[in-house]
C-alpha cells in the first residue's frame, strides 16, 4: 500500500470520526488494559476500536495498547458503543460500553483475551502466544517451535529469523550488512580468534531472539546493521523440570543436551550441559591470475577438506527472590571447543617458464576455552507499575590456541613443514545499569550507563621445519607478539510518550572509546580516542481504519574496527593466503532510516518496510597481491593479502515485505522477500562506484496433518550480490522437518533434512585493476556438506512439554543467506 493511499485512508477515517462525535459533547473517555488470560502478560500494540453499537456499526475512535497493555480513547461523546479488541493469535474481545452525561468516563480495568484454539480431528489444540511479538523498537521471535534448527546451533536458528541472513560460511547479516552486534542474554559476545561463538550455542537452548533493525539510544551504538539479542532458556517452574535431547546426524554428527531446574521457595537452581561432535567434508577450487613485473602468473588449485569439531558447553546458576520486588541471578557459563580441519590441495602453477604441479597437505587445530560469569539484579515497585532498575556485572576469560600448518608433498624441492601458532589470552569486564521511570500511563523516561574494559594479549609464532630433521624452528623475523586494550564508556537517556493515536520515542547516547595496542616486531604502538553522540527517534501512528499502523525511525550508528583489523601482523589461512590488520583504520558511521507499515487482515498479517542506510568513512574488505612475498616465497605462485581500509561511501536502499496466512486449520504459509540496491565506492578510486540490485526470498509452509504431527518445509533464495572488488553468486536451498509427539506429550521424535536438493555452495569472484592497467583476478568455489539429516529424540521432565503447535512468523526480507 502506498504512502498516499495510507494518508487518504487516515483522512477519510478522521472525517468519519468527526462526523460521529458531532452529535454529542465529546468530553468522555474510555480506558483499560489488555492481558493474556492464561499468563497475565500485557498485550502490547494490540488494536482497540470503538464502533457504534446500533445502526451501521461505523467507526468512532481507535487506539493501540502500549508496552504495558494499556489504552485510552479521549473526547468520546455520550452514547452506547461496541468496544472491539483484536490481537493476532487471540480470540477477539467485544464489550458494550455506555457513556452518559452523569458517567462520561468508563474505566474498564483489565480485559483478558483468550488464545485462539484450533479444532482438529475431534481434538482441541490450544493456541499459543504469537511467534513474533512487536514492540516499539524491536521484534521478539519465539523460536522454540521452529523445527528447521533441530540438531543445529544458533547459526541454524538465525537462518529463519526475520530480517536476518546467514551466508554459506556462517556470516550473519541484516539487510545486506554483516556489521551487526550480536548479544547473548543482553551481553556482548567476546571472540578473539575470529571463531564464531554462535557455533557453540545449541539450538535447543535458545528460547527467543530479539531483532532490532534500527536500535534506540538504549542499545550500544556499535553495529551499523542492527542488533540481535539471543535469549537462552531459563526454567523457573516449581519443583524439578528439564529436558534431555539426543540428535544423530548423517556422516558422523552427534549432539546431546540436558537442562534441569529446581525451584523451591525463593531459590531457583538451574543448570545445563551440551555436547557436540560434528564432522563435515567439503570440496574447493580456485583460479587466480595476476601480472607481476610484466609476467603473467596463473594458479589453479583443487582441494578437499575434513573438519571435526568437539564442543562442551555448560551453564550453572541460581535465581534468588530477595522480595516480591527484588531478584538476584548469578550464573557461570564455561565453553570448550576443539577443532581440527585437515585436507589436501593440488596446485597447478603456470608462468613464462612452463607449468608446475605442487601437491600439499594442511591442518588447522583450534583449542578454545571460554568462561563467562555474571551477576544480575532487578528491582521493581508494586506501587509504581513500570518502574524498574536493573544492574549487571560480567567477567569473561578466553584462552585460545590456533595452529595453521602446511607442507608440500610433491612437485617442490622444499618439502619442509611450516606452522603458524597464534596464542591468545583475553580478559573482559563490563557493567551496565538501566533505570525506567514512568511519568504517567502514557509517558516514561529511561536512562543508563555502561562500561567495558578488554585486555587482549597474544603471540604469533612462525615455525619452520629444520633442514636436517623433524624439529620445528621459530623464524624470528616472521614471528610477533601483540597487546591490545579497549575501554568504552557510554550513557544514554531515552523518552517515550503516547498522544492519542501517536507514539513517539526519542533519545541520545554518548559513547567514549579508548583503543590502544602494539605489535612487537611490527608497526609499533597506536592509540585511538573518540567521543561521539548517537541520536535516535521513532514515531508510530495507529491508523483508525482496520488494524494497521505506520512507523518511522532514525538512528545514528558506528562500526569500530576490531583488534584483528587493527593489529598489523599476518595470519595465514594457507601458504598462499593471509590477512593483515591496519592500525590507521578508523570507525565508519551510519545514518539509518526506516518506514514500516503493518496491517492485520482477518487471520492474515502483512508487514512491509522501506529502509535507507548511508555509511561514511566506509570500512571495505579488500584483496591485494603481496608482490614482495610472491617474489620471496611464491615459487611461481601468487600470495595474496586480505585487509580492510577506509574509503568512500556506501549506501543501501531497499524494501522488504512478509505475508503470514493460515490457509486451512492445518496449513499455514509465510512468504517473504526483499529487494535492495547497494552502492559502494570502487576499490581503485579510478572507476565509478559499483552498484547492484539484489534480493532475497523465503517461503515457509507449516502443516499439522494430525494432532500429534508437525511438519515444516522452508525454501530460501539469495540473488547475486556485487561487492567492492567482485561478485557473490546466487544460492538457494530447501529444508524439511517433522516432529511427532509421543507418550502423552512426555517425549518428541524429530527428523530434519537440510538442503534437501544439495544446492548450497559458495562462489566468489574477485578482480582488481591498478593505475597501470595490470591487476588480479580470482574465482573461488567451495562446496561444503550442506545436505545433512538429523534424527532426534527429546524427553521432557517435570511440567515441561513439547510445543504443541508450529506458528510461522512474519518474515523479514533477509532470506536464509547473506547478502
Amino acid at each position: 500500500m502506498s504512502a498516499l493511499s495510507l494518508f487518504t485512508l487516515e483522512l477519510r477515517a478522521q472525517n468519519v470520526a468527526s462526523t460521529k462525535v458531532a452529535v454529542g459533547t465529546a468530553t468522555g473517555s474510555i480506558s483499560g488494559t489488555l492481558l493474556d488470560q492464561k499468563t497475565g502478560q500485557p498485550l502490547s500494540f494490540a488494536s482497540v476500536v470503538l464502533l457504534q453499537a446500533h445502526g451501521d456499526s461505523s467507526f468512532v475512535a481507535g487506539a493501540q495498547t502500549g508496552d504495558n497493555g494499556a489504552f485510552e480513547m479521549a473526547k468520546v461523546a455520550a452514547g452506547q458503543y461496541m468496544l472491539k479488541a483484536t490481537v493476532l493469535g487471540y480470540k477477539p474481545l467485544r464489550q458494550l460500553v455506555t457513556l452518559s452525561g452523569t458517567a462520561p468516563t468508563a474505566r474498564l480495568g483489565t480485559l483478558k483475551l483468550l488464545p485462539t484454539a484450533t479444532q482438529l480431528a475431534g481434538v482441541t489444540v490450544q493456541g499459543e502466544r504469537a511467534t513474533v511479538e512487536e514492540s516499539l523498537d524491536k521484534k521478539v521471535i519465539n523460536v522454540e517451535k521452529d523445527l528447521s534448527s533441530v540438531g543445529g546451533t544458533a547459526v541454524n536458528v538465525l537462518q529463519n529469523v526475520p530480517s536476518v541472513a546467514v551466508s554459506p560460511d556462517g556470516t550473519v547479516s541484516m539487510r545486506g550488512s554483516s556489521n551487526i552486534t550480536i548479544l547473548i542474554d543482553g551481553k556482548p559476545t567476546n571472540t578473539a580468534t575470529g571463531g564464531n561463538r554462535l557455533e557453540q550455542i545449541p539450538a535447543s537452548s535458545i528460547e527467543k531472539v530479539e531483532v532490532v533493525t534500527n536500535p534506540s539510544a538504549r542499545y550500544d551504538a556499535a553495529g551499523g546493521g542492527g542488533v540481535i539479542n539471543i535469549i537462552l532458556k531459563k526454567q523457573k517452574k516449581d519443583g524439578w523440570n528439564g529436558q534431555a535431547t539426543v540428535n544423530l546426524g548423517t556422516r558422523d554428527k552427534y549432539n546431546t543436551s540436558l537442562s534441569l531446574n529446581r525451584r523451591a521457595g525463593k531459590i531457583n537452581w538451574f543448570g545445563s550441559y551440551d555436547f557436540r561432535d560434528d564432522r563435515y567434508r567439503s570440496l574447493m577450487n580456485s583460479k587466480q591470475t595476476t601480472i607481476l613485473e610484466g609476467q603473467e602468473l596463473r594458479v589453479d588449485q583443487d582441494g578437499t577438506n575434513r573438519r571435526h569439531n568437539v564442543t562442551h558447553s555448560g551453564r550453572l546458576g541460581f535465581d534468588y527472590t530477595i522480595s516480591p520486588e527484588q531478584s538476584l541471578t548469578v550464573s557461570v557459563e564455561p565453553n570448550k571447543n576443539k577443532g581440527l580441519n585437515t585436507g589436501n590441495q593440488l596446485a597447478t602453477l603456470t608462468d613464462a617458464t612452463g607449468t608446475n604441479r605442487i601437491s600439499s597437505s594442511f591442518g588447522v587445530t583450534e583449542d578454545v576455552m571460554n568462561t563467562e560469569a555474571s551477576v544480575d539484579y532487578r528491582h521493581t515497585w508494586d506501587a509504581h507499575k513500570g518502574r524498574e532498575w536493573t544492574a549487571n556485572v560480567t567477567y569473561t576469560n578466553l584462552l585460545a590456541d590456533v595452529v595453521v600448518g602446511q607442507r608440500n608433498t610433491e612437485g617442490s624441492i622444499d618439502l619442509r613443514e611450516w606452522k603458524q601458532d597464534l596464542d591468545v589470552t583475553l580478559n573482559a569486564a563490563s557493567y551496565q545499569t538501566d533505570y525506567v521511570h514512568p511519568l504517567s500511563d502514557k509517558s516514561r523516561l529511561e536512562a543508563g550507563l555502561k562500561g567495558q574494559l578488554m585486555r587482549n594479549d597474544g603471540t604469533d609464532n612462525f615455525l619452520r621445519q629444520a633442514a636436517d630433521g623433524p624439529a620445528m624452528e621459530r623464524i624470528a623475523d616472521r614471528s610477533y607478539a601483540y597487546e591490545f586494550r579497549e575501554y568504552t564508556q557510554a550513557g544514554y537517556v531515552n523518552a517515550q510518550h503516547e498522544l492519542g493515536k501517536w507514539r513517539v520515542q526519542g533519545g541520545v547516547r554518548a559513547e567514549y572509546t579508548n583503543t590502544s595496542g602494539q605489535v612487537e616486531g611490527g608497526t609499533g604502538k597506536f592509540k585511538l580516542n573518540y567521543l561521539n553522540l548517537f541520536p535516535s527517534a521513532t514515531v508510530v501512528r495507529t491508523l483508525p481504519t482496520a488494524d494497521q499502523r505506520v512507523q518511522l525511525s532514525y538512528s545514528r550508528r558506528l562500526n569500530r574496527p576490531g583488534f584483528m583489523q587493527l593489529l598489523a601482523f599476518p595470519l595465514y589461512q594457507d601458504q598462499r593466503t593471509y590477512r593483515i590488520g591496519d592500525p590507521t583504520l578508523r570507525p565508519e558511521y551510519i545514518n539509518a532510516f526506516e518506514l514500516g507499515h503493518q496491517i492485520t487482515l482477518g487471520k492474515a498479517s502483512l508487514n512491509s518496510t522501506l529502509f535507507y542506510r548511508q555509511t561514511t568513512n566506509a570500512i571495505q574488505r579488500l584483496v591485494r597481491v603481496d608482490t614482495t612475498a610472491t617474489r620471496l616465497y611464491g615459487n611461481g605462485a601468487v600470495i595474496t593479502a586480505t585487509y580492510a581500509d577506509n574509503f568512500g561511501q556506501a549506501t543501501s536502499l531497499g524494501g522488504e515485505v512478509s505475508y503470514n496466512q493460515p490457509l486451512t486449520s492445518w496449513w499455514r504459509l509465510t512468504a517473504s522477500g526483499s529487494l535492495f540496491q547497494t552502492n559502494v565506492t570502487a576499490a581503485t578510486g579510478n572507476e565509478s562506484s559499483r552498484r547492484t540490485v539484489s534480493g532475497t526470498a523465503r517461503l515457509m509452509n507449516s502443516f499439522t496433518p494430525t494432532p500429534k504431527l508437525d511438519m515444516q518445509v522452508t525454501g530460501n533464495y539469495r540473488a547475486a550480490v556485487i561487492t567492492t572488488q567482485g561478485r557473490l553468486a546466487p544460492v538457494g536451498s530447501v529444508d524439511v522437518a517433522l516432529r511427532q509427539r509421543l507418550f502423552n506429550d512426555r517425549a518428541a521424535l524429530t527428523l530434519r533434512v537440510s538442503d534437501l536438493f544439495n544446492t548450497q555452495r559458495n562462489l566468489t569472484q574477485v578482480y582488481t585493476t591498478d593505475a597501470a592497467g595490470t591487476g588480479f583476478r580470482a574465482r573461488y568455489y567451495n562446496k561444503w556438506e550442506s545436505r545433512v539429516g538429523y534424527l532426534g529424540f527429546s524427553w521432557y521432565l517435570g511440567s515441561n512439554k513439547p510445543p504443541k503447535k508450529i506458528e510461522n512468523q512474519p518474515q523479514g526480507g533477509g532470506g536464509g543467506f547473506g547478502g
